[in-house]
């Protein structure tokens, strides 16, 4: 089987290829710049990105299945050459976001996504994660310069979920039969505050780091300022006061699909402490 993977340095990504390496997959990619990609020799890696229609055609040839990283633009061409290059398996990474009916901006990037791939009559199956694990990366620069987290909302919950759990949730979607139609809600086991993150990375870097609670003006103009487009800054706004009163609980889908639990975020901050040390 080969399997085509989208996004193949990103976070998810790069888990999924070695993976399916791993389980004998042949595997390509598709990256703008494979000089820089970093992958190991057995991965196919190919230039252009789901905008590019001749790299588009290239990549998609012979393909059984095809990991989707949401990026909107494109779609519709991806989707035409897809099939007919005759793919049969599409998996995309989603976000929970779509199941929100506020019409955020997040939500209806990716609702375009779904939408189209659904319709292209592939064995379609949507992953919907909600927070990341590794959203607490952007905490590093400040806990290794200064020891010290700025965030509002610190007492909002979420259940972040590890990148390699999603991974292995594409994985078994792609290589396995039974998950055509599905719509996987991922989530890590457990509900945590942003103080209890906090104080799991403290535990794995084995040091503390304080924690400064921002007002909403603040950390809105700060995301702005790093660069997030206002729009997106709103609606993470959004989630983290609605997650103070109303934080939806975890859920087992990991296990459910894997048969194996999903790791927890203290897991996470033990497999990422150095990017915080």
């Amino acid at each position: 089987m080969t399997v085509l993977v989208t996004g193949a340095t990103g976070n998810v990504g790069r888990r999924l290829v070695d993976r399916l390496l791993a389980a004998g997959t042949q595997v390509r990619a598709l990256t703008r710049r494979p000089e820089a990609a970093g992958l190991p020799g057995d991965v196919e890696v190919l230039r252009g990105d789901l905008a590019d229609a001749d790299a588009l055609a290239t990549a998609l040839a012979g393909v059984d299945g095809v990991f989707l990283f949401p990026v909107p633009e494109g779609i519709e061409a991806f989707v035409e050459r897809a099939k007919a290059a005759g793919v049969r398996r599409v998996v995309v990474l989603s976000s929970k976001a779509v199941e929100f009916a506020d019409g955020n901006a997040i939500g209806e990037r990716h609702r375009v996504i779904e939408e189209a791939v659904e319709a292209g009559g592939f064995e379609w199956t949507f992953l919907r994660p909600g927070a990341f694990a590794t959203n607490t990366l952007a905490w590093a620069d400040s806990i290794r310069a200064e020891g010290v987290v700025r965030e509002p909302f610190v007492d909002a919950q979420q259940t972040p979920i590890h990148e390699d759990d999603i991974a292995a949730v594409a994985e078994t979607a792609l290589l396995e039969d039974g998950h055509a139609g599905a719509v996987y809600a991922l989530s890590g086991p457990e509900a945590l505050t942003v103080r209890e993150q906090v104080q799991a990375i403290s535990a794995a870097i084995g040091r503390e780091v304080g924690l400064e609670e921002q007002t909403l003006e603040q950390a809105r103009a700060h995301m702005v300022a790093e660069g997030m487009p206002e729009a997106i800054a709103d609606v993470l706004l959004s989630y983290g006061e609605r997650n103070v009163e109303n934080a939806e609980p975890p859920v087992r889908t990991v296990e459910q699909v894997t048969g194996r639990p999903a790791r927890t975020f203290a897991q996470w901050a033990v497999d990422h402490a150095d990017d915080f040390r």
